[in-house]
């Protein structure tokens, strides 16, 4: 699967859905953002007593998230990719068989913090595109350090993640790089695209975070309101710009 821009932008995606329109990764979050008319739609993967679910982490699972089947399902209804965030690792053949089974193999991204994920789909599904997720905060540190620690780590983050990159992507077979906007660059989105690396950056969700990647050159964005994008449209429209 290639990604790269359209004439509008980049390409927009829904993160979770629309996770700020609906419960996260739930079915109405993701016709909300189909209805949006966004290019893909993200979903977080994991498994809860024995199936896969829509869902960040099995303690997050509700009774009414749905399962991977019923996500894939709603969206192989539209024209939207995939991008399946993989949480767990030991379920690469069953993700790829619902895949297979809503005939979505060729419209979707497989994504994961962790590269053992990303080699194991590989090997279930040679052709199936890979996307590297950075950086992994599972332990939740950054909900207990004050906002200037966090800041002046994802500036270190940005600062070095250019010359990792690379690496990154090699170690784990991905030809995308899934980033937290904030370590996002130009030095960086350069060297992803001279290896012919896709850059999409996360959880963008304001003005001025789309505005900002979107002037480095990302070639998606993942938001939880896709809203965003008209909004700032028009907010190019009434300024001139």
């Amino acid at each position: 699967m290639r990604l790269e821009r359209t004439p509008r932008g980049p390409l927009r995606i829904g993160h979770r859905g629309a996770a700020a329109l609906a419960p996260a990764n739930s079915l109405a979050a993701i016709e909300a953002a189909l209805a949006l008319g966004v290019d893909g739609v993200e979903i977080d993967v994991v498994s809860v007593a024995g199936r896969l679910v829509a869902a960040h982490s099995p303690g997050e699972a509700e009774p009414e998230s749905p399962s991977v089947d019923e996500a894939l399902r709603a969206i192989a209804a539209s024209d939207a990719f995939v991008l399946c965030d993989v949480k767990d690792a030991g379920h690469e053949a069953e993700l790829l068989g619902l895949l297979h089974a809503h005939g979505v193999v060729q419209r979707t991204l497989v994504a994961s913090f962790r590269p053992e994920i990303l080699r194991a789909a590989a090997v279930h599904e040679p052709g199936v595109a890979l996307a590297r997720s950075h950086p992994d905060d599972r332990y939740g540190i950054s909900e207990r350090l004050p906002g200037a620690a966090i800041d002046a780590g994802l500036g270190a983050l940005r600062l070095a993640l250019p010359y990792r990159i690379g690496r990154m992507l090699a170690g784990s077979g991905a030809s995308v790089a899934t980033l937290h906007h904030a370590v996002v660059s130009r030095t960086l989105v350069e060297r992803c695209h001279a290896r012919g690396a896709a850059v999409l950056a996360w959880t963008v969700n304001d003005a001025a975070a789309l505005a900002r990647v979107e002037a480095l050159g990302v070639d998606g964005v993942i938001t939880d309101d896709p809203r965003i994008f008209d909004e700032a449209v028009t907010l190019d429209s009434d300024t001139g710009a």
